[in-house]
């Protein structure tokens, strides 16, 4: 009966393995952080160069295109509001 009771206590752990374990993931936790800074890092300054090298910034090409959409806004609204005028004229 004295085996079954320590046998209930739960498997036996050494904590060397389990140490080691963790050290070994934090350390890789280490250097996954250091390659995230550093192709962060290169990623931000490819991004800026290229930017630079650019005839139209960013800023003003997305006024542009807003511009551009709220033209087409604008027309599409003309139009429909032409079309549902002519068709009640017509009827």
């Amino acid at each position: 009966m004295a085996n079954t009771a320590r046998d209930s206590s739960g498997p036996q752990v050494r904590s060397g393995p389990l140490v080691t374990g963790g050290a070994l993931i934090a350390a890789g936790g280490v250097l996954a952080l250091a390659g995230f800074v550093v192709g962060g890092a290169h990623l931000l300054v490819a991004i800026r160069q290229w930017v630079k090298q650019m005839e139209v910034p960013p800023s003003e090409l997305a006024k542009l295109k807003l511009a551009q959409a709220k033209a087409a806004a604008a027309a599409g609204a003309d139009a429909w509001h032409d079309g549902t005028t002519a068709a009640s004229t017509r009827g």
